[in-house]
């Protein structure tokens, strides 16, 4: 029986900070992955190359050539990372590239489709990550938006975006300690989706807002995402295997 097939973002900030890449976070992450594989098929959305690139060559990340540079540079070395600490755990690991125009065509789409499906059925985990060095405008601005398109595309129930916040305050967290995270969200105001965008870590590119678009995208197409903090893992296991939520934000309807 074919099991149920969810997509996980990792963000940069969970990586690397541009000056050390963080393997003991990415040998937790391989962890969790591992246990996630009892239950379902995992899909892996990455982000991190640029800083993982800056780490070896430090040049003005500001420039397009520059960033587009740093990925190039980046990308396989995170790669190999990534098949270093997940060897740990004999998952075998693959690389997908994407870029905007493959979303914007069906045969695209499905010939992507065809080899997902064929890792997953090999028990090879896809890790998907935005080609960088060749796309000029950037996804759609950022990782998690090219998350929820992996989530609706190829079929996943759930996104689950780890990123460097607990979940989705009421109030911003950093200028309000009283705020709090808002467990459950089912509707999205639409004036939320467009405030500015203010990423937290210095190699970041969206910020709330964009999760807020992936989660909204998402939520249209009758699927559902799980906001939750990349260094707190065990959050997100006691929630995807236990469908116990102690922290971390649904959007959407989703159960065990």
């Amino acid at each position: 029986m074919n099991k149920p097939r969810v997509v996980l973002k990792v963000g940069g900030s969970n990586i690397s900070d541009g000056e050390t890449i963080k393997t003991p976070q990415i040998a937790k992450l391989a962890n969790l992955i591992q246990s996630l594989r009892t239950r379902y098929d995992v899909i892996l959305v990455s982000s991190g190359a640029t800083p993982t690139g800056y780490t070896r060559i430090k040049i003005d990340k500001r420039s397009m050539p520059n960033k587009q540079a740093l990925a190039s540079i980046g990308q396989p070395l995170l790669m190999q990372i990534y098949r270093d600490e997940f060897g740990v755990f004999g998952i075998e690991v693959a690389q997908v590239l994407m870029t905007k125009y493959n979303f914007d065509s069906q045969t695209q789409i499905q010939h992507a489709k065809d080899c997902i499906d064929t890792l997953l059925v090999h028990n090879v985990l896809p890790i998907i990550n935005e080609n960088d060095s060749t796309s000029v405008s950037e996804f759609i601005g950022d990782n998690d938006r090219l998350g929820a398109y992996v989530a609706h595309s190829f079929d996943a129930t759930i996104l689950v975006i780890l990123s460097d916040i607990d979940g989705y305050y009421d109030d911003n967290p950093t200028k309000n300690q009283n705020a709090k995270i808002l467990p459950h969200i089912t509707h999205i105001d639409s004036k939320d989706l467009q405030a500015p965008q203010n990423p937290n870590a210095e190699f970041a590119t969206g910020g709330i807002v964009t999760k807020l678009i992936a989660a909204q995208y998402l939520i249209e197409r009758g699927k559902s995402m799980f906001l939750s903090n990349g260094d707190k893992l065990e959050i997100t296991q006691e929630f995807l295997l236990n469908g116990v939520q102690r922290s971390g934000t649904l959007f959407g309807n989703w159960t065990i």
